[in-house]
C-alpha cells in the first residue's frame, strides 16, 4: 500500500468511516442524477413497454 503513511496523519477510526461515507454519498448522488436526468432509466426499472398480443 503506497498510501500507508496517511494513517500517521489521520487515525483509521476517523479516516475509514469518512472514506466509506464519501463513497456511499457519491454513489447515491450518481444514482439520483441518473434517475432525474434520463428518460430511459425509469422505464428500464419498470421492465419496459409490454407489447399487445
Amino acid at each position: 500500500m503506497n498510501q500507508g503513511k496517511i494513517w500517521t496523519v489521520v487515525p483509521p477510526a476517523f479516516g475509514l468511516p469518512l472514506m466509506l461515507g464519501a463513497v456511499a454519498i457519491t454513489a447515491l448522488l450518481v444514482h439520483a442524477a441518473v434517475l432525474t436526468h434520463t428518460t430511459w432509466y425509469a422505464a428500464f426499472l419498470q421492465g419496459g413497454v409490454k407489447k399487445a398480443a
